[in-house]
């Protein structure tokens, strides 16, 4: 979901990338609850952290505890932020419940990603 709405909220001023430090795929949820809010994350796909490691970033988002415990350390990034954001597939209960889990981990995604895109677009650069 943060892909997706980085990728809504930034345009094209933002290369993203996602993965996840255990991948199962793109939880229909998910996909449910975004485009409620008008985002297509259908043609996403699962990655693994693993994939990325010896990519170059500017800056690394962790969005779930277990991910800020057990993502790599990506050396040289000059950004390093956590979020921590329940995971919403680990909700059990009925499939209302669980799309409510899905929605409000959308709602708190976007507006941190609109905090951190509007930060950016006010920095002054030295």
């Amino acid at each position: 979901m943060a892909e997706g709405l980085l990728r809504h909220l930034g345009g094209t001023r933002y290369e993203v990338f996602s993965a996840g430090t255990k991948p199962s795929g793109v939880n229909p949820l998910a996909i449910e609850a975004m485009r409620e809010s008008g985002i297509d994350i259908s043609a996403q796909r699962s990655k693994s952290v693993a994939e990325l490691t010896g990519d170059t970033f500017q800056t690394v988002i962790t969005v779930c505890d277990n991910a800020a415990a057990e993502c790599p350390v990506f050396p040289g990034v000059p950004d390093q932020v956590h979020w921590s954001l329940a995971d919403p597939a680990a909700v059990s209960g009925t499939r209302e419940e669980k799309l409510a889990a899905f929605r409000r981990v959308r709602d708190e995604l976007e507006s941190r990603i609109r905090f951190f895109v509007g930060s950016a677009e006010t920095a002054v650069p030295r």
